[in-house]
């Protein structure tokens, strides 16, 4: 399974469906495709990760009550493979 993540801050507002514009419009990938899109905030303290199986889609989200994750600004890239690490 591959992983892509959205370089950048992403709107969590966004629903399951708001998140599928996302992936088709602007990286312009499969939302249907065997990967993780994972999504973080402004803030880099919050992902939702966007995964479909066979009939339906999962909606994960991950809220850190410290800290933050280490994400690249949309100016390096719009979408990166991500790895376990």
């Amino acid at each position: 399974m591959i992983e892509m993540g959205a370089a950048g801050a992403t709107d969590l507002r966004n629903n399951i469906d708001g998140l599928l514009i996302l992936i088709e419009k602007e990286l312009k990938l499969n939302p249907f495709d065997s990967c993780l899109f994972i999504f973080c905030n402004r803030k880099r303290d919050k992902l939702k990760i966007l995964f479909w199986d066979n009939n339906g889609f999962w909606l994960y989200y991950r809220r850190l009550e410290s800290g933050h994750f280490l994400w690249p600004d949309k100016k390096s890239t719009s979408s990166m493979a991500v790895t376990e690490q």
